[in-house]
Order: C-alpha cells, then structure tokens, then sequence
C-alpha cells in the first residue's frame, strides 16, 4: 500500500515521529477500527475512545508542555490524524477539534486564560467547540449576527451558531460575536470562551449529517450569556483575524483527516482487487483497474506531500503557511473524494453496501471539500497569495 511502499526519509520524519506514528497506527487498527461502523451506524458518540485517546496522551498533542500537553508540533499531530483517520473519521475528529477549538486560547489568549484552560483541554479532562459559523455566516463570517454588549465590566452575550462540531459534548466554546456594529464587514468582532454550564448557554438543534455521522454538529445558542471581562480572547475588535488565523494553523489538520480517509479506503480497495475472481482470475490483473489504482496512488502519495509539508511550515511558522495550508487541505479533500469514489467503484455492487467500509469513507470524505473553508473559498485563498507575491 501507498504508505507502507514510500521511503519515510521523504517527509524527514525523525525516529520519534517513525515509532509514534506506529504506536497511533496500532491504536487505530486495534482499537478504533473495529468501532468504525457501529458509530456511523448508530451515529454515537464514542465517548470510549475519547477516553483510550486521552489516555494515551494523544489529545496532548496540540498542546505545550507548558500546558500540559506533549509539545511535539503539528506534524506529529497531523500524523496521528492520518492514522486514526484511516480507520474512523469520526474519531480522527475528536483530536481535530481539541486542537481548533483551543487554538485562539493557545495563540492570543491572556496568560492567565491559558492557564485556566489549555491544562485542562490537554490532559483531556474538557473538550471545547469553535463556534464562528452560522446561517448567514458561512463563508463569510461578515455576516455574522451573534452580538456581545458591554455591561459593567463584562459582556452579554446573544445569539445563535450554526454546523458546530461537538454540540452536546463540548466543554467550553470560543465564541466569535459582532462588540462594534458600525466598524463595517468583518471588522468589529471580539472572541470569548464561554462554558457550556453557563446560565443562557443551551444547545438547539443537532444536525443529521451524511458523513462524520459520531460527531455530533449543530446549534449552540447563547442567550443572555453574562461573560466576564477576562474572557475575552486578545483584543477587542480582533476576532475575525484571530479566526483567519485560527484557521491556517488548523487547516492541515483537515488534510490530513482527508489523507487518512484515502488511504484507509485505498487499502480496503486493493486488498479487495486481488481476492475477488471474475473470469477465473483476480480483478487486479484486469488492466483498467490497474489503472484507477495507479491514479488512487498517484493522489495519496501527493496529498501526503502537501500534507507533511504544510504542517512542517505551521511547526516552522513559515509566513507561506496559509498558502500552503489552503494548498493542503484543497488537493487532500479532492483527492479524498476521488479515491473513495473510485475504491467504491472497484468493490462493484459490495462497494455501494453499508457492510463494506468504503461506502462509509465515500461519505466521510465529502466533508472535507466543506468545513474549515470550502475548496472553492481554498481557491480564492491561495490565488490570492500567488498574485500578491507577484505583486498582481
């Protein structure tokens, strides 16, 4: 298979990250995989293997050793949501969101929110949600009708999110809402951290999604919400930078789930190709299913590239991290679905049964051309970038 056929010095992995990425892929194919189905089945959930991945330390993998966490960067960690992406999705995106949801915290949050929080994220002992999105807010976070109004020396906090991620199990969530109306599109918006057991925090309704179908999404709503001072995140006015921002260190994280999600498809499919018998012989030897495989290989082992190396980038804090992030997440979330649809195609009927995996991969997969930023907003984003270093 792809992975196990490329020399690791291509991505200039170091032993550490070689014996981790074993360890992850271990848990992944002991412990997760068998999971797999009955989550999306059941659409719970797996509050088991939140716990196993606490466990084991690796929902301290966004965090700082300072905070508790194993402070061993962002190719480590999109390692590991490679590894358990392979064998559920869903739990892959447990450890995707403990790093979203606290890296404003982690990034412009005051010392002493850090200390508050980030120990408690990291060992696992809380989960948090970002909650920028909403109805009329997608794409564009301008639109944006959630408002904090100072009172006294807090805020009060009023409004509704929308295709939120970990509704009903977060612990905490940072809140994007409108402080100054008349500062214009995009501009005027603050960030908060709110616990959930808050008084006016309640959750409204849960979506029912094709995909990702263990993680629960939906609508958080924020009524009267009174939020001290010392819960804003940064400064005021700066929350729609601190998203932007956000979201080019955790787009790889994106790509990666995406990667994990290919392969684990890729694996199951050719597996299959050199065990079914059409004609008297396997259908690995007919030539145009060499070539889908060929392409599927061909995809994976690129979007690794990008993969490794837009995480690289966020650990280096190279400048060309958001291009190469956007870059990331696009090509991988493309090649996703492109390599589920074909590995469906290759098991024939049995591909389209809820029995086989890949038919739950195909539907995981799309999500990813989605949150965190269309592939079409992806688009913009890195055209933006490559007209702007040529000064067009």
């Amino acid at each position: 298979m792809a992975d196990q056929a490329t020399a690791d010095t291509t991505y200039l992995l170091t032993d550490e990250q070689l014996s981790f990425r074993e360890v992850v892929r271990q848990i992944a194919q002991e412990r997760v995989a068998p999971r797999a189905a009955e989550i999306d089945e059941k659409a719970e959930y797996p509050h088991d293997l939140r716990k196993l991945l606490a466990e084991q330390d690796i929902l301290g993998l966004p965090f700082d050793e300072e905070h508790g966490g194993t402070g061993t960067g962002a190719l480590t960690l999109n390692i590991a949501i490679e590894e358990l992406a392979k064998a559920c999705a869903s739990t892959a995106l447990i450890l995707m969101v403990q790093e979203l949801g606290s890296l404003p915290i982690k990034l412009f949050g005051s010392e002493e929110l850090k200390q508050r929080y980030l120990p408690r994220l990291a060992s696992g002992e809380w989960t948090p949600a970002f909650a920028l999105s909403e109805v009329e807010a997608g794409s564009d976070p301008g639109g944006m009708r959630t408002r904090a109004v100072r009172h006294g020396d807090g805020w009060v906090l009023n409004g509704e999110k929308n295709w939120i991620t970990n509704l009903g199990i977060a612990d905490l969530f940072v809140v994007f809402a409108v402080t100054d109306p008349d500062e214009g599109h995009s501009r005027g918006i603050s960030a908060f951290v709110v616990e959930r057991d808050w008084p006016g925090v309640s959750i409204g309704k849960l979506e029912h999604k094709m995909g990702i179908r263990g993680s629960p999404t939906g609508q958080p709503v924020f009524a009267d919400v009174r939020v001290p001072a010392e819960n804003l995140i940064g400064e005021e006015s700066q929350g729609f930078t601190y998203a932007m921002q956000t979201l080019d260190y955790s787009r790889p994280t994106i790509a990666a789930q995406a990667l994990g999600i290919a392969q684990g498809a890729f694996d199951f499919a050719v597996r299959y190709t050199t065990e079914r018998q059409q004609f008297g012989k396997p259908i690995s030897h007919f030539e145009g299913l060499q070539f889908m495989v060929a392409d599927m290989e061909m995809e994976i082992e690129a979007a690794r590239l990008l993969v490794y190396r837009a995480a690289s980038m966020v650990d280096a804090k190279d400048p060309r991290m958001t291009l190469f992030a956007s870059i990331a997440k696009c090509f991988a979330a493309d090649a996703a679905m492109k390599v589920t649809t074909d590995a469906v195609q290759l098991l024939g009927g049995y591909g389209y049964m809820g029995e086989y995996p890949v038919e739950r991969m195909m539907r995981d997969a799309k999500i990813t051309q989605i949150y965190e930023g269309t592939n079409q907003i992806q688009r913009v984003v890195i055209a933006r970038n490559v007209l702007k270093s040529i000064g067009g």
